[in-house]
């Protein structure tokens, strides 16, 4: 298949809309949790933040949607649109439904240029999916919630999957049809976006504990875990990735640079002393 050609692109809009699915948030099948469980959930610092960032997410690819001409294209980023502002609505639930302390931020006003805050909110995606797979994953083994909780958590992470799925597709297919369809050019382009991605994380980390936010990933694991190994989060975010990104169409594109990068760090810390993981006690 030519990335850039009408049959990419029919794969990766009707892949991304037929695997759709229909819930409402305050339908799903929310535990009741005891006072020891209602406290660790509480405890996470970042539901606020994530709740800003979801609506914001939201508001970005709706944005971006009114500005698409083709048909399918259209449709595909209305969807997501409606995914990420679904996201937020099954956060704004579960905050109301535990009694989460969370104040809704006003979203800032989004920039002129639409087309520039998609792809940079996209670049962001990736990076967020791929090492929050690895921090879902040790926090899951930890016990820390419950596993009807990790289980509820997990229709996030599979429509945060598709999402830069679809996205990598769609850059492809749009750097293509811009002349740029070669792939050390693709890679390139992918590199600058992720290093902007990378330094609105370093800024959010700067800012300290009252920035916390989707890109919390790799600075929060104390949340979980008194200590943690470096080099076990990024075999983690390997594998899991590994194995969420099996789930689609072989012919589909998926994120490619984090991975390289990910797979020459871990083989890099193979050779150096780690530091001995030791869980949390839950009480």
């Amino acid at each position: 298949m030519k990335i850039g050609s009408d049959s990419h692109k029919e794969l990766f809009c009707r892949d991304f809309i037929n695997s759709h699915r229909r819930f409402e948030p305050e339908a799903l099948p929310w535990p009741t949790l005891n006072d020891a469980e209602l406290a660790r959930l509480r405890s996470v610092p970042f539901w606020q933040e994530v709740f800003h960032t979801e609506r914001r997410a939201g508001a970005i690819v709706q944005a971006f949607a009114e500005t698409v001409d083709d048909p399918l294209l259209r449709e595909a980023v209305d969807l997501q649109g409606y995914e990420e502002a679904r996201h937020a609505c099954l956060i704004r639930f579960m905050i109301d439904f535990y009694g989460i302390q969370a104040t809704e931020l006003p979203i800032e006003k989004l920039p002129d240029d639409v087309t520039t805050a998609f792809i940079d909110f996209g670049y962001g995606e990736c990076l967020d999916a791929f090492l929050g797979f690895g921090v879902f994953k040790i926090a899951r083994q930890s016990g820390f919630l419950p596993e009807a909780m990790f289980s509820l958590f997990d229709v996030l992470m599979y429509e945060e999957t598709r999402h830069i799925v679809f996205f990598v597709n769609w850059m492809a297919f749009r750097e293509a049809n811009r002349g740029r369809g070669i792939a050390a050019l693709r890679a390139m382009t992918s590199a600058w976006y992720y290093g902007r991605a990378i330094a609105r994380m370093v800024g959010t980390v700067r800012r300290g504990a009252d920035s916390n936010g989707t890109d919390f990933a790799a600075t929060q694991m104390d949340v979980f875990l008194d200590d943690f190994s470096i080099k076990r989060l990024v075999g983690e975010c390997l594998a899991e990735n590994t194995r969420r990104m099996s789930e689609f169409h072989d012919e589909l594109l998926k994120p490619q640079l984090l991975p390289v990068v990910g797979r020459a760090a871990y083989s890099a810390m193979q050779l150096l002393p780690g530091k001995r993981l030791k869980p949390r006690p839950i009480r």
